[in-house]
């Protein structure tokens, strides 16, 4: 008997196997979606003045309405909206916190590919204001997938740790915050009330997006960090400490899991580098549910930090790349499943796509045929594995 096959009988006896009763279950995804052709057109419409916003919302709910039934129809018991309304996974959300402004300054991110580097330009955004909690946020595209689904449906928003990564201290006007406690606490106070009001709506399973915990990994990435006068060998714990404020008065029937990325951009990515420089305090000290962690090629580093993830958390591996269109054969993917259980029991693990397909309304370089292929996969091995 295989070492998965023995933990796999070990498992169905804890009385766990293919559907669990919450999540994260063993076939996930991360949450966005290529954009389909119809959509990107009617957005070209509506910026050029062609598109009224109430057809534009229109032709998103449709596009919505299909890209749940075919999550639906593959079998994923989560399902998102594909973040089909946004332009971009985090800056749609950071925007519109109460405080925050964009700066006229672009923010020019380098992107590495196979092919070479590209940049992404977008407004940098500058803590000009008391931060705060002025509307639900997404809350209106939440109840839509909600309303037309009979699975989980899932939410992702940035991390709290997005509005301080990129800039550092400079991001925040110290004549609205001249001490920097107060502004972590209204940081933390901001997304706290944003957490309540969509488990208002019904919100049982939310994901935080977050780049800067697995960007740190990376030593370039803590070179950055200490260019901008910060400290690159505790910012994690930082980070650590404010997404725990801002979960602690979550209700008990709210699922939060913390997506972890490298950069996703037309199928390029920033950083490169093992979980080993957080590991620790990550799995034992966040206080989340799970952990969707990029293990798709040799960027991630080998599973040992896994060892440090105690026994009522999860671990979903992105073993598929959403990077590229070549599908993975399940028999590779269940040896890297095998490989993870020698450190983290199988019972706790489930399996996903690296990241996103389009954490941009861009998207990364396959196609939709491809991007579908790659989410039955998950679900075919899932159930292979699980039951």
């Amino acid at each position: 008997m295989t070492d998965t096959m023995a933990n796999l009988e070990a498992a169905r006896c804890d009385g766990n196997g293919t559907r669990r009763s919450r999540p994260p279950f063993r076939a996930e995804h991360v949450g966005s979606l290529l954009r389909p052709a119809a959509l990107a057109a009617a957005r070209q419409k509506h910026r050029a003045g062609k598109l009224s916003a109430a057809e534009l919302r229109e032709a998103e709910d449709y596009a919505v309405r299909d890209v749940v039934r075919m999550q639906e129809q593959i079998g994923f018991q989560a399902v998102t909206d594909g973040e089909l309304r946004r332009g971009a996974w985090h800056m749609d959300f950071l925007y519109q916190i109460g405080g925050i402004s964009r700066t006229e300054s672009p923010l020019t991110l380098r992107f590495h590919g196979e092919s070479g580097d590209i940049e992404f330009t977008t407004s940098a955004l500058k803590v000009t204001g008391a931060l705060r909690h002025e509307k639900t946020i997404f809350g209106a595209d939440f109840a839509f997938l909600k309303s037309v689904t009979r699975a989980t449906p899932k939410i992702t928003i940035p991390s709290p740790s997005m509005v301080h990564y990129r800039g550092g201290a400079a991001a925040v006007d110290r004549s609205v915050y001249p001490d920097l406690d107060v502004f972590w606490k209204d940081l933390e106070t901001a997304y706290a009330s944003q957490i309540a009001a969509l488990a208002d709506l019904g919100c049982t399973y939310l994901q935080l997006d977050d780049t800067s915990l697995a960007y740190l990994n990376d030593p370039a990435q803590r070179e950055h960090v200490c260019g901008l006068g910060g400290d690159p060998a505790n910012l994690h714990l930082v980070y650590i400490d404010l997404i725990n404020g801002a979960l602690a008065r979550r209700p008990p029937a709210m699922t939060v899991c913390v997506h972890l990325c490298r950069g996703n951009f037309r199928s390029c990515w920033i950083a490169s580098g093992g979980y080993d420089h957080v590991a620790e305090a990550l799995f034992n000290r966040l206080d989340v549910d799970g952990f969707l962690l990029e293990y798709d090629d040799e960027r991630s580093g080998g599973f040992e930090p896994l060892r440090f993830v105690p026994r009522g958390k999860q671990v979903v591996l992105g073993l598929l790349t959403s990077k590229r269109g070549a599908l993975e054969e399940k028999d590779e993917l269940k040896r890297r499943i095998d490989a993870a259980a020698r450190f983290v029991d199988l019972d706790q693990i489930s399996l996903s796509p690296q990241c996103g397909f389009a954490s941009t309304a861009d998207g990364n370089t396959l196609t939709a045929a491809e991007q579908w292929l790659k989410l039955e996969r998950v679900a075919e091995t899932a159930r292979e594995v699980w039951g």
